[in-house]
């Protein structure tokens, strides 16, 4: 345990933080799996009016540095993919 007190402090703020990442995370999570399985299961207006939602959890979580950027980005695309794969099956068409 610290006796300092910026380090008492540090400890504190710390427990705040890890608690903020992990409820982003969290919810990412969720969302992610809620869209695949929209996905699988050939909901692409729902997938597609979601994976704007993504976009922006993604993008909130890069810039307060709970993922990295690059993670981020990474994600948006694959998740992107996917979708306009399903799509091409579903339809013939892109989407």
């Amino acid at each position: 345990m610290p006796k300092r007190r910026s380090a008492v402090k540090r400890l504190r703020a710390d427990a705040k933080r890890r608690l903020r990442n992990i409820r982003i995370k969290r919810i990412l999570k969720t969302t992610i799996k809620k869209f695949k399985t929209l996905v699988s299961n050939k909901n692409i207006d729902e997938a597609k009016e979601l994976l704007k939602k993504i976009y922006s959890q993604l993008d909130k979580a890069a810039k307060k540095k709970v993922i990295h950027t690059r993670t981020a980005q990474r994600k948006k695309s694959r998740l992107t993919l996917q979708l306009m794969k399903a799509a091409l099956k579903t339809t013939g068409a892109p989407a």
